[in-house]
């Protein structure tokens, strides 16, 4: 079981709705009544170590012409993709995320082009299951040919244990807040008449970029750290 550490936010102005029920409204006792409510947010985080990473790694050639630039970033590539698998990362975690051709010229002072050739930009996303070996695994595409690394970023492969603990956490804030306003106001916490769980994005923790190649001195270092996994509901109760 993963280390799950807590934190309650609760959300600051709340408000106390006066619902005037008629015809289609809440029924009170048998006959249509007014029922005093009172809305409230809660939210819980828990932070989750990291056992997931996410990296994009791209190799950018030039070449004379296309089928060069092609045929050299495709040499690249492969022997990139050799590297990450003898790193241990599966095949099936190193998908194409990015290709692009393109012509460049390099121009002289009055504007002349003096130089045209082409590059060739092919980037693929790699999901690195063993976060241990994750600065080996950089240092192995660089030394493969890499010459960019963007945004390693972290995440969780099982959130339902943390996210149900942040639930929990939501709820209990809510609560409070609803109990504290309503004793603060002179009156009591009746029935509870709806709840709702909110959309929270679920975007991995982002890290950094390493632009360059050539392989680095030694395996860079890496720190993983924790996720935060966030849940919010609303709620609504009677007040008495």
């Amino acid at each position: 079981m993963k280390k799950i550490t807590s934190v309650v936010f609760v959300l600051g102005v709340l408000s106390l709705l006066l619902s005037s029920c008629s015809g289609s409204g809440v029924s009170v006792g048998g006959q249509n009544a007014e029922i005093a409510t009172i809305t409230v947010s809660g939210s819980g985080q828990v932070f989750v170590a990291s056992d997931l990473g996410f990296i994009d790694i791209g190799v950018r050639s030039q070449g004379a012409t296309v089928i060069e630039a092609i045929a050299i970033n495709n040499e690249q590539a492969k022997a990139i993709q050799t590297a990450l698998i003898e790193e241990g990362v599966e095949e099936k975690d190193i998908q194409t995320s990015y290709f692009n051709v393109y012509q460049q010229s390099d121009y002289d002072f009055q504007g002349n082009p003096v130089n045209t050739y082409y590059l060739v930009e092919n980037t693929v996303h790699v999901t690195v299951r063993q976060l241990e070996k994750l600065g080996e695994i950089l240092d192995a595409a660089a030394r493969g040919g890499a010459n960019n690394i963007y945004g390693v970023n972290f995440d969780v492969q099982d959130r339902s244990e943390a996210q149900s603990a942040a639930r929990e956490l939501a709820v209990q804030a809510a609560q409070a807040q609803a109990q504290e306003l309503v004793q603060v106001a002179g009156f009591e916490l009746g029935d509870l008449i709806s709840i709702s769980s909110l959309p929270i994005s679920t975007t991995p923790y982002y890290g950094y970029g390493i632009g360059g190649g050539g392989g680095m001195a030694e395996s860079v270092p890496i720190a993983s750290g924790q996720v935060p996994i966030n849940a919010q509901v609303e709620m609504i109760f009677a007040i008495k």
